[in-house]
């Protein structure tokens, strides 16, 4: 990937909100692939003391669009059309870790997959899995 195109990515993941709030952090950028981590805090855990199934979902979708983005053009966005998980664990430790990656790239459409794990110390366990398809959308112009 160009320095422009890893520079995109970054820059898409810093201006959400979202992301921010949950303390998430964009840990690799590869072409296809990224990998999103944030830590299991007070704020986005479950009554039982786990890590929200809204935080796994958060970050796998966003981990699993920005994988779609790293394969289109610089003028391209996307939008999540549809995508699914499959809660495997509770998401028991300290951080989860969400690896997007493309399936089928495309024009219209991009299918994607993310998995998430929960980290403890050095030891992971896979929690979720995503799947869903990614739809191109032009960069929006800027207001003059």
């Amino acid at each position: 990937m160009t320095p422009q195109e890893i520079a995109r990515i970054r820059d898409s993941f810093a201006a959400q909100s979202m992301m921010q709030t949950l303390g998430a952090e964009l840990s690799d950028v590869s072409k296809g692939l990224i990998r999103i981590e944030a830590p299991i805090l007070p704020g986005t855990r479950q009554q039982q003391g786990f890590g929200h199934a809204g935080l796994t979902f958060s970050i796998g979708d966003s981990a699993a669009g920005y994988a779609a983005l790293t394969t289109l053009p610089l003028d391209t966005e996307v939008v999540t059309a549809e995508i699914k998980i499959n809660l495997l664990a509770p998401a028991r430790g300290d951080r989860l870790i969400a690896i997007g990656k493309v399936v089928k790239p495309g024009k219209r459409l991009c299918v994607v997959t993310a998995e998430v794990f929960a980290q403890t110390g050095v030891q992971q366990v896979l929690i979720a899995l995503l799947q869903g398809t990614m739809v191109p959308v032009p960069v929006p112009a800027t207001a003059a």
